[in-house]
Parts: structure tokens; sequence; C-alpha cells
């Protein structure tokens, strides 16, 4: 008898996949919106991503068909896991979910996955690595017969900032003028695209796995948010959190890339110089980007602030952004003016 929706799993892919003895090993940490289940076989080991019970609506589902869709785009050209198989049958346990290759990896935050490496270090060889794997990205270039399904690069910024201008004063919580401020300069002293091209759409160290045995990177994860954009964006992101410099004591979302954070590891424009050498993008814009990034960070988050300060959510998390998003903002100010 099927009990539960792992059960379901289980047997799906014993029928679909001709498996044996498939077991369901437990959840994985890592991305913050989707489920990620590990499953085993007598024949290999797999992954399953798939949306929670509560996200469960009409467009639900998108973000994981999306990513079943770049994974096999990105198959050969980008370290990625390889999709198995994309699962719509909701008869199956209520909603669709993708199987891809079980990789044996550690996503990075405050901590690096082998102690005896040296911090400084193995920081700087992922630091340098994230670059080179993100080029990789990016060389899957518009027009492409395949981004055409993910997206439109056409006004891409500007509908980014339109839209969260508007989400922001629609559904205002506190007085933040300095996000409507910053929007009115990145509007006005917007670059133009440089090549649009496939872009992850939350590039950052714990969104890859790390080996356990050399520092560099094996898998890029959690495309649910892949578009057709602008690569800086990625890059812009990436760096955000990343090294020494900061305007808040405290900075926002501190847990991320500690070990980025420390004493002698190379700078932002260490890394963006690496990836403007394998991509032969330009990085002459590169505060920009990165005041978007943080600024774009923050009023997206702003509004789980704004859930908990209506006492709609309690957790940690949602807490903190009181001062993590003023924190994003100040992030965004310093790097507008050119210190970044």
């Amino acid at each position: 008898m099927i009990k539960t929706p792992q059960d379901a799993v289980c047997r799906w892919l014993e029928e679909q996949l001709n498996w044996s003895e498939v077991q369901f090993l437990g959840p994985l940490s890592g991305g913050n919106s989707n489920l990620t289940w590990h499953f085993s076989s007598a024949e290999q080991a797999c992954v399953v991503r798939t949306t929670p019970n509560e996200a469960i609506s009409p467009n639900s589902a998108r973000g994981i068909e999306r990513e079943s869709k770049v994974l096999k785009l990105v198959e050969g050209a980008v370290k990625a896991p390889k999709l198995i198989a994309w699962c719509d049958d909701l008869q199956v346990m209520g909603r669709p979910f993708l199987v891809q290759e079980w990789i044996d990896g550690r996503s990075v935050t405050a901590t690096l996955p082998n102690s005896d490496w040296d911090l400084v270090g193995a920081a700087n060889a992922l630091g340098e690595d994230m670059m080179r794997q993100l080029a990789d990205v990016h060389s899957i270039v518009w027009p492409h017969e395949a981004l055409s399904t993910l997206g439109r690069p056409d006004n891409f910024l500007n509908r980014q900032l339109e839209r969260w201008l508007a989400v922001r004063k629609e559904h205002a919580v506190r007085e933040l003028p300095l996000l409507f401020e910053l929007g009115t300069w990145l509007q006005d002293n917007m670059p133009v695209t440089e090549r649009p091209a496939l872009i992850h759409g939350d590039y950052h160290l714990d969104n890859t796995l790390v080996s356990v045995e050399t520092p560099e990177i094996k898998a890029i994860i959690d495309w649910e948010l892949a578009t057709v954009g602008d690569p800086a964006m990625d890059v812009a992101l990436a760096l955000l959190f990343w090294g020494e410099k900061r305007v808040s004591e405290t900075p926002a979302f501190s847990h991320l890339q500690a070990i980025s954070r420390v004493s002698g590891v190379v700078d932002r424009r260490h890394l963006a110089a690496v990836w403007s050498e394998e991509t032969g993008r330009s990085i002459d814009t590169m505060g920009y980007y990165i005041t978007l990034a943080a600024w774009r960070l923050a009023a997206i988050v702003e509004g789980a602030y704004g859930l908990y300060a209506q006492g709609k959510v309690d957790t940690p998390y949602a807490a903190g952004l009181e001062h993590d998003v003023p924190a994003l903002l100040a992030e965004a100010e310093q790097a507008a003016a050119g210190n970044w």
C-alpha cells in the first residue's frame, strides 16, 4: 500500500525506469522553494525535485518544469546534474517532479566540506571555479532554439525594475526611501545588455555542489529561476555574497558564504576579472549590476518581512529581514558609488 508521496515515487521509479530495490533515503538540504529528496536503488542513486505541499497552485510546478528543461539544455556544456526523467502525471503523487542524477558533493555556506583544507586557499580556489563554471552557463547565448521557451531578453533589465518597484509601492510595509531612490538611479543609469544568454537566476556558492576531496565545484544546482537575460546579473549576485567589503558591521544574510568573508580571500574585482577573461565580456559596469543585485534581492525579500510584520509568519529568517533588507540597500548604495 502506498502511504506517502515518497512511496509513490519509489513505485514510479521501479515501474517507469525498471529500477529495483528503490528506497527513500531522506530529504536533502539546499533549495529554499522546492523539496529535494534522495533515493537509492540497486542500479543507481538519484535526486527527486518537486514542489512542497503548501505551494500547490496552478503555477506552482512551473519552476520544476523549467528546471527539467534547463538540465536537459545544459547537459554536456555545464557541470550540472543529468536529467533522468520528468513526470507530470498528477496521479502519481499529486504534483509533478523531476528525477536527476545523484552527485556526491556538499553545499558550502559557513564551513568547508573538508576540515583539512587551508581556509583561504580553498575559498580562493572555489571562488575562481565558481566564475569559470558560470562562464560555461553564459556560453549558451541568444538566439538559441531551446532558450525560446525560457524567456525573452528584450527590455530585460527595465522589466525587472518596473516589476519590483510596483510591488514595493503596492505592498509597502515600512518606510524605505532608499529603495525607491536607488530604483530611480538604476532606471536612469541602465547599461545595454551585452549578448543575452542563459542565466541561472540565483547563482552563489551554496547553489553548487563542492567536491569533498578537492576545492572544486562538481555541479551547479537549483535551476528553477533560470531564464534568458543579462549574464552580468548572475555574476553580480555571486559577488554580492563574497569578500570582506561591507557597509554594515553585520552584513545581510551573514550565514551565506561565511568562508569568503575571512581575511586574505581574493576580492570581488578579481573574481569578476576571471569571469571576464573566460567569457570575453566587459566588467566596466559591474558596479551597476551589483547595485541591481542587492536592490532586487532587497525588494523581493521585503515581501517576506511584510508577512512577519503582519504576524503571518514567525521564523528567524523572516525576523532577520528587519536588518537584512536595509543592509542590502546600503550595499546597493555603496556599489552605485563605484565602491565594490
